[in-house]
Order: structure tokens, then C-alpha cells, then sequence
């Protein structure tokens, strides 16, 4: 893997002297909102893990490498990027982009695999993906899932966007045996908004606790890693009341101009966004943020 694999130095003498390292995806940089603005979340959600006691690793592709950790010289030129020039990169995609030599942002499935190759068991993100809505016709299911249930990382995330089926989303988790614990309350989180209406599975409020769980996991032979949803501030929440009429609205107009498959979640989210007259993404910053901060504990307790 050293033919394939970058190693930031901050991250590598992290990672050589057991100190805890926090995975970060880049597609919310690159796909997520627009620069300057993109490049000042990524700095403020690596901050925050070093603010935790954790060093951050931010993943991405580039010359046909895949980097663990990123400097600013680096994040600034992914985040300057545009969109349309970076592959979003997901397990189907991972081995084409290197072979290519072109530039690609990990989603939450390719963080997970190049998180567990470099050796680092957490990972903090916005939210997973999910169960599309209608996904009984058109079998839109995200990778993410699966790859929750094989690759032995745990994933702090506020739950699933509110865009997607939520209690089949949680139904395909369970049957796939992966760990879904909610972090202070017993009610799912639906990213955006705190309360999802939908029962957690399990609830753990230590990170030490957290740590622990993933540490029996493996000792047990189990496959897999845990699903970590930790809920936004209520501060900084849009409450599902005001969410679930924005939501159904976006949904309608994509239903109503023909907009499918891959094209449907940037229709959903910049809708949304203009709906909420952009405190979506500012909940989607606030979020992001407060799960960097678990992610820090979590990985401090596991070593």
C-alpha cells in the first residue's frame, strides 16, 4: 500500500506514537458548498479535532495517491477546486480514480476504507447516507450502509438528511447488524433536526463508553464498524416541524421536473437551502463542528 497511500507528517507521527487521529471526509469541500467558504469549514472542523486532543486527517485522492491528512497548501488547492473536475468517490469508484491519476473527494464509504487501511478507527462527518425515498422501485440505497456493516470504523454523524427514507434506513442498518447509538437522548437524530421521531436502537453518552463498545466488537470477531448519531446543538437545530414541509416541497419539485438518480440529493439540498433561506447549511456547519468535537473523545479514549 505505500505505492498507493500519502501520509501527512502531523498524521504519520500520530498515528507511529498511538495518539488518537480523527478520519474527515472531503467531499463536503468539494461538493458540500462553494470556496472560500468550504476551505474555512475545513480548517474550523480540523481545528476542532486538534481542540479535542486528537490530531485530524483529512482524506482525499490526488496524482493518483490517497492522502491521510492533508497541509493547508494542499486543502486549499482540493477546496479551490471545482466541483465538476473532482470524482466523488464512494468503494466503486476508489481504485478507478487512482488508476486514472485524477482527483477525488471520499465520501463516507471511501473515508471508511482508507481510514481503516491507514489504521484510524474513527471518523467524523455531517451525515450518512441512506434509503432514497421510493427506493422499492428504483433500489437508490447508498453505500454507506454496507460499508458500515464491513469496515471495522466508528462514525460519528448526526444521522441520515431528512431528504432520505429514514425508518428504512434504520431497517436496512439493523439488518445488516450495525451498532446505531445515539449520544444524550433516546430519539434518533435527523441531521438537520434533532428528534428523526423515530426510536434510537441504542444510546451510550460516554465516549470512554463508546470507545469500549468498538474494542469488545473486535475482540468478538464481529465485522464492521458503529454508527455514532450524535444530535445537533438545539441552538443551532432547525426543529423537524419547520423541516418535514421544506423537505416534502423540495421532493415535490424534483418529482415534478423529471430529476433522478444522481441528480436528485444536489436538487434536494440547494432547494433547501433557498427554502430555509440558508440555515440549512449554517445547521449543516454547526453540526459538522459539534461532531468533530465527539470524534476527538472517542478517538482520545481508544488509545
Amino acid at each position: 500500500m505505500k505505492d498507493l497511500m500519502v501520509f501527512a507528517p502531523e498524521v504519520e507521527a500520530a498515528l507511529a506514537a498511538g495518539k488518537p487521529v480523527v478520519a474527515l471526509e472531503s467531499t463536503i469541500i468539494t461538493h458540500g458548498m462553494p470556496y472560500p467558504q468550504n476551505l474555512e469549514v475545513a480548517r474550523k472542523v480540523e481545528a476542532t479535532v486538534r481542540d479535542g486532543g486528537a490530531v485530524p486527517a483529512t482524506i482525499a485522492v490526488m496524482g493518483g495517491r490517497i492522502h491521510i491528512g492533508l497541509d493547508d497548501t494542499s486543502l486549499e488547492g482540493l477546496a479551490s477546486t471545482p466541483g465538476a473536475e473532482v470524482m466523488k468517490l464512494s468503494r466503486a469508484d476508489l481504485a478507478v480514480c487512482l488508476a486514472l491519476g485524477k482527483t477525488g473527494a471520499t465520501t463516507v464509504a471511501a473515508t471508511m476504507i482508507c481510514a481503516h487501511m491507514a489504521g484510524i478507527h474513527v471518523f467524523a462527518t455531517g451525515g450518512i447516507g441512506g434509503v432514497h425515498r421510493g427506493a422499492e422501485l428504483s433500489f437508490d440505497i447508498s453505500a454507506d450502509l454496507q460499508e458500515l456493516s464491513r469496515t471495522p470504523v466508528t462514525v460519528v454523524a448526526a444521522g441520515a438528511k431528512a431528504i432520505l427514507d429514514l425508518p428504512k434506513t434504520l431497517e436496512v442498518l439493523e439488518t445488516l447488524g450495525v451498532p446505531v447509538i445515539a449520544v444524550g437522548q433516546d430519539q434518533l437524530p435527523a441531521f438537520w433536526s434533532r428528534d428523526s421521531g423515530l426510536a434510537a436502537p441504542l444510546r451510550i453518552d460516554d465516549p470512554a463508553q463508546i470507545a469500549a463498545a468498538a474494542g469488545i466488537r473486535a475482540k468478538l470477531g464481529l465485522e464492521g464498524g458503529q454508527l455514532v448519531v450524535n444530535p445537533i446543538p438545539e441552538r443551532d437545530e432547525i426543529p423537524r416541524s419547520v423541516m418535514i414541509p421544506v423537505v416534502e416541497k423540495a421532493l415535490a419539485e424534483a418529482a415534478e421536473q423529471g430529476i433522478a438518480a444522481k441528480s436528485v440529493t444536489p436538487f434536494l439540498l440547494q432547494r433547501i437551502f433557498e427554502l430555509t433561506e440558508g440555515r440549512s447549511l449554517e445547521a449543516n456547519i454547526a453540526l459538522v463542528l459539534n461532531n468533530a468535537r465527539l470524534a476527538a473523545r472517542i478517538a482520545a479514549a481508544m488509545v
